[in-house]
């Protein structure tokens, strides 16, 4: 959820309701009358404020979030990739982004004897898979230069908290 674009002041109780909107959702039949209740709102004006939000462009989804290697996914690697200047960096971004195997890809400034523009964060289930997965977007979108950055250890993972 970011906080970008907002355009009005939130009360007390509407940022409770964010905050506890940002972490995990309770799991019962009516989350949003939980969260509502612990704030001081009411059921409909949660709803509310995250329709307005959504309206605004603040918030772009709502949705859960897998624990992707609880869920089999252990080969986890940060590609960098080189997109020569005369290639438009947005088309190749788009041949990426398409693939489901990839959750990020971000544009970014190259610097000294790192000449990578382009990265991508790819999700496999093995080594081996998450390579092929590599190969195939550098033969797809035509970019030969990159390097493979595999996880090794998770230090830290979650998500932005703004209020």
């Amino acid at each position: 959820m970011s906080t970008a674009n907002i355009t009005k002041n939130f009360s007390n109780a509407e940022q409770a309701a964010l905050r506890l909107l940002q972490a995990d959702i309770p799991d019962t039949e009516r989350p949003y009358q939980e969260i509502a209740e612990q704030t001081g709102l009411t059921e409909t004006a949660v709803l509310r404020l995250l329709q307005d939000l959504k309206e605004q462009g603040v918030v772009r989804r709502f949705g859960a979030t897998l624990r992707h290697q609880q869920a089999g996914y252990g080969a986890n690697a940060m590609v960098a990739w080189f997109v020569e200047q005369d290639r438009d960096l947005d088309e190749v971004g788009k041949i990426m982004a398409q693939r489901p195997e990839i959750t990020h890809c971000y544009q970014r400034v190259n610097c000294y004897a790192w000449p990578y523009n382009l990265y991508t964060m790819v999700h496999a289930r093995s080594r081996e898979e998450c390579m092929d997965v590599v190969e195939q977007l550098a033969r797809i979108a035509r970019v030969p230069q990159y390097d493979i950055l595999f996880s090794r250890k998770e230090l830290k993972k979650t998500s932005m908290a703004y209020f």
